[in-house]
């Protein structure tokens, strides 16, 4: 007699995504530090492996879910990981503002003992920043309109302010390269260059992952592949989003308000 033992949790098939990911991301950093470096740009077949990678990875992930393998407990486990990864997101942006506050609060002679450093003129912030933080808190509202119009079963309302919050998350990113474009310092400008452009530059990566991810989502809603009994792409979209929101709007008031 085989003893057999019955359980929610779903047992993946062996894959090969996650070591070619890890040779992928491995390569894409090299490549990175070798264009810091040096100037040797390396990083666009990495990146395209990254991408390709990425999209049968989560098409298989796909295919799971359809095939009824995420259960209600394999759904609470999913969400567990991915409230994970926010919090390593968290982390990362919270070294960031460390570093701000610790240069800022004791600005160094170097600096000319003040913060701003002497001789450096800062973005006006009433100008394209405070544009883009409206934009962006905008879009996060209607992001929220988008969530309850799916759960109460509206598609179409659900799809259109969907598109909404992707086009207004695509403006900010608009926004913020104009700014970029019109300041006048950059992040050679001694530490307040460099820790203003990681920390903006960072989070503006970040608003593009939030909006293709969105954007995903809202493919997904159009093509019917969600229900209201499994429909994790959409609230790992929107968790992820309004995290950019709230980040944002610190980044806004200390940096831009306090900090200038």
């Amino acid at each position: 007699m085989v003893s057999r033992s019955f359980h929610p949790y779903h047992l993946v098939d062996p894959s090969p995504w996650p070591i070619l990911m890890s040779i992928a991301l491995l390569s894409s950093a090299l490549g990175l530090v070798l264009w810091i470096t040096t100037g040797e740009t390396h990083l666009s077949i990495p990146l395209f492996l990254v991408v390709l990678i990425s999209f049968y990875w989560f098409r298989d992930i796909i295919r799971e879910a359809r095939a009824g393998h995420h259960t209600n407990r394999v759904q609470k486990g999913l969400m567990i990981g991915f409230i994970l990864f926010l919090v390593t997101e968290v982390m990362v942006f919270f070294s960031l503002f460390w570093s701000f506050f610790h240069s800022s609060l004791n600005p160094s002679i170097e600096l000319g003992s003040s913060w701003p450093p002497l001789g450096l003129n800062f973005i006006q912030i009433w100008a394209i920043p405070l544009l883009g933080s409206t934009v962006l808190l905008c879009s996060g509202f209607i992001l929220t309109q988008s969530h309850h119009a799916f759960l109460n079963g509206q598609k179409r309302e659900a799809l259109w302010t969907m598109l909404i919050t992707v086009l207004l998350g695509a403006s900010f990113v608009a926004l913020q390269y104009n700014e970029y474009s019109n300041s006048e310092f950059t992040i050679a400008d001694s530490v307040f260059g460099s820790i203003f452009y990681i920390t903006t530059g960072l989070h503006a990566l970040h608003v593009i992952a939030g909006v293709l991810f969105l954007s995903i989502a809202g493919i997904r809603i159009l093509l019917d592949q969600l229900t209201l009994e499994n429909h994790l792409t959409l609230e790992f979209s929107i968790f992820y989003y309004h995290l950019v929101d709230v980040v944002w709007l610190l980044v806004f008031l200390v940096y831009y308000w306090w900090g200038s």
